[in-house]
């Protein structure tokens, strides 16, 4: 039977559209329209979100590779999974006004202004580091044959794997926020990040050598610090943040 498309008005036969790819079953938009909407696209277990970060956790380098290589369809898009994450991130952030540098004196840095304007823009700042972080790897793996967006994707994988690792870490921050102890926290969050970047990159750049992989990573992660600071010193003299 002749079938007339409610998305592009094209006529097809069968269960999907020939032209934009549209299921012939299209259901009433309600409240299990949305249930099914959230199984389906954030929390089902071979597709979304979980799945992704399943794969970030048990073969992290692996699953990137294949996704760049083209298995790709139970994947939640990388830069989607990088917006959802940042922005819970952002939002657990303002609510329990993390102070990251509690009784520190400065007299160029409005410390409580940051925090704020962090945990509003944290999404975008995520977002905006993550060529940083390509940047350095791009450089530093330039001969293994791989181009400067697939270490784009690469690299914001590997942010929603580390946005991850500081929700599960977030207890942490609460506990000690308001304290001295807050700054070994953060370095020890720090030193989760940098051991997920080094087991991801050794895992995916699986034609050179463990050694080869962990000093470039090294030094592609050394590249990205210089970058970040340089962009970041720009962000708070823009924003009036830091004054010179």
């Amino acid at each position: 039977m002749e079938i007339i498309c409610k998305n592009c008005h094209q006529k097809y036969t069968g269960n999907y559209c020939n032209n934009c790819g549209q299921s012939t079953e299209t259901h009433k938009i309600n409240w299990h329209f949305l249930w099914h909407d959230i199984q389906h696209g954030l929390l089902h277990f071979d597709k979304g979100i979980l799945y992704s970060l399943k794969q970030l956790f048990t073969r992290p380098g692996d699953s990137i590779r294949e996704f760049i290589e083209g298995k790709r369809v139970n994947h939640f898009k990388p830069l989607s999974l990088v917006v959802v994450l940042a922005t819970l991130y952002g939002v657990l952030y303002h609510y329990f006004k993390i102070n990251l540098l509690p009784n520190v004196p400065a007299e160029n840095l409005n410390y409580d202004d940051f925090n704020e304007w962090m945990s509003t823009h944290f999404s975008w700042i995520t977002i905006a580091t993550i060529p940083l972080f390509t940047l350095g790897t791009y450089i530093c793996f330039r001969n293994q044959g791989y181009n400067f967006v697939e270490y784009f994707v690469l690299n914001t994988f590997k942010a929603s794997q580390k946005l991850f690792a500081h929700i599960l870490l977030f207890p942490l921050l609460i506990y000690f926020n308001g304290t001295e102890e807050i700054q070994k926290v953060t370095s020890f969050i720090y030193a989760v990040d940098i051991v997920l970047i080094f087991w991801t990159n050794i895992q995916f750049f699986n034609k050179i050598s463990i050694a080869k992989a962990f000093f470039l990573s090294l030094l592609s992660h050394i590249i990205f610090l210089v970058c970040f600071l340089v962009f970041t010193a720009i962000i708070l003299i823009l924003t009036g943040r830091l004054t010179l």
